[in-house]
């Protein structure tokens, strides 16, 4: 946020005659000068406060809704290099579909919003920041920060910005899809039992009654338990292997130069390369846990950033995404849930659903307009794989990022990071498209025209994959 200087500018004393002040003509000039600036001044500032205060407004039919997401002063190339960790942001502008086209449904799968660290992720962190307290002296004057840090982050819970980007998304959501919320038809809403989850889900719930005006109150209808059947968590592939092989061998090439540099101002901190990649987390929960920019930003450039990025590409991409042979597997429960809504038919799947569940109207009803399902960052980037979203024409390199590679955790799954799926009628005919935060996708495996759209019957039969239960992988998870 910008903020104007408190400076207050004085002029010199003019020279007094008989116990007055006497007033100059450059005197008199110089004070409506000043006054004139200040005039300017003040209507900047009141400018700024304007328009900070409309671009948080989202409309509504009813009048105007105000969003509650703290804004950062962090650059924002800054921000959407923090891969997964990122806050969620619109990749692009929402299209609207043809004129012609109308939606009748909606499917929202959202990750959950802005977090502290894992535990395990947190003790990393934290094992990294006392290498560098335990420094005798800094030689960098941004380090001398750290004489006076107190770690004071928690552990997997969601945080204060995270539940307000979920409150705002339930928002936006009732604002663009209103028209499909009539009487009883209100959103169904599923969450993963991870509390982060689920509060994700509530705080979206509340957005939504809210942007209504109370007129559509969604209430959470479902939570799938993480230790069972569970759709919307990575919980069910236990031979399923990690990316840790790739993710190690571009810490290696990116973040070893800077464990040097940091070294060469930090005597005896002894930082290794994976202290390098807890400390460009760090920058990013201390953020968004605190709401302001936190001074482990600075330690580092744009570069060092960029490096992250690739990092957390390719955690995601070789951890349940492309490159990991039991990663679109894990995604397959969900599309066939999926297809069952758009296709308004029982779902048919034996992966990973809860057959209980999905076999009982009251949990798993059909022929709603909206549904809203809440999960984790790893389920996401199997869904999107086992879709055939965001393929890569080659698989993403550990040592050489391919600067045209569309594979990006910022964009696929940051904080609060959403697909969305739209049936639409256009004359007369059911068609889908898919939307990655709000970014619209170009469906070439099921046909889609200019707009994005595939016939929701190509679409259908672009997922023989789930359809056919992973073919076969599935059973590999286990045996």
């Amino acid at each position: 946020m910008y903020k104007m200087s408190s400076a207050i500018y004085e002029e010199e004393d003019e020279p007094l005659i008989g116990g007055q002040r006497q007033i100059s003509i450059g005197s008199l000039f110089s004070r409506r000068r000043t006054g004139f600036v200040a005039m300017i001044c003040m209507f900047i500032l009141i400018y700024l406060k304007l328009l900070l205060f409309f671009s948080a407004l989202v409309e509504s039919k009813s009048g105007m809704v105000k969003t509650v997401t703290p804004q950062i002063n962090i650059p924002s190339r800054i921000k959407h290099s923090w891969a997964q960790y990122a806050p969620y942001f619109p990749v692009e502008d929402y299209r609207s579909p043809p004129s012609h086209c109308s939606i009748t449904q909606v499917n929202i799968l959202q990750r959950h919003g802005a977090r502290f660290p894992t535990t395990s992720a947190g003790a990393m962190i934290q094992s990294s920041v006392a290498k560098l307290q335990a420094a005798s002296s800094f030689k960098d004057p941004q380090l001398r920060f750290l004489k006076d840090y107190t770690y004071n982050l928690g552990v997997n819970d969601l945080v204060s910005f995270g539940a307000a980007q979920s409150y705002d998304s339930g928002q936006l959501d009732f604002v663009r899809y209103k028209g499909l919320i009539k009487g009883t038809n209100v959103p169904f809403v599923r969450a993963s039992s991870s509390s982060r989850v689920v509060q994700s889900a509530t705080n979206w719930t509340a957005g939504f009654a809210h942007a209504s005006g109370g007129n559509s109150a969604p209430s959470l209808n479902v939570i799938l338990q993480e230790a069972l059947n569970d759709t919307l968590d990575d919980n069910m592939c236990p031979n399923a292997g990690s990316g840790d092989a790739q993710t190690n061998a571009w810490q290696a090439v990116y973040a070893t130069p800077i464990a040097a540099r940091l070294n060469a101002v930090v005597p005896h901190a002894n930082l290794t390369a994976s202290d390098v990649s807890n400390l460009i987390s760090l920058c990013s929960f201390d953020t968004l846990a605190n709401e302001k920019p936190s001074p482990f930003c600075d330690l580092f450039s744009q570069t060092d950033f960029d490096g992250f990025e690739y990092f957390g590409d390719l955690n995601k991409y070789y951890g349940t995404g492309y490159g990991q042979e039991l990663g679109p597997v894990q995604g397959v429960g969900y599309v066939n849930e999926l297809l069952a809504r758009l296709t308004d038919t029982a779902v048919r799947d034996n992966t990973q659903t809860n057959r209980t569940l999905d076999a009982d109207p009251a949990t798993f009803p059909l022929g709603r307009a909206l549904y809203a399902d809440f999960s984790h960052d790893n389920q996401l980037a199997a869904i999107y794989s086992a879709i055939g979203l965001f393929r890569q024409a080659r698989a993403l390199n550990p040592t050489r990022p391919d600067p045209k590679r569309t594979w990006l955790a910022s964009q696929l799954v940051p904080f609060s990071g959403r697909l969305v799926t739209e049936r639409l009628t256009c004359s007369g005919r059911s068609f889908v498209r898919m939307l990655v935060d709000d970014a619209l996708q170009d469906l070439k495996f099921c046909g889609a025209n200019k707009d994005g759209l595939c016939t929701l019957d190509a679409f259908v039969a672009s997922q023989r994959f789930s359809i056919n239960d992973g073919d076969g992988d599935f059973e590999k998870c286990f045996s």
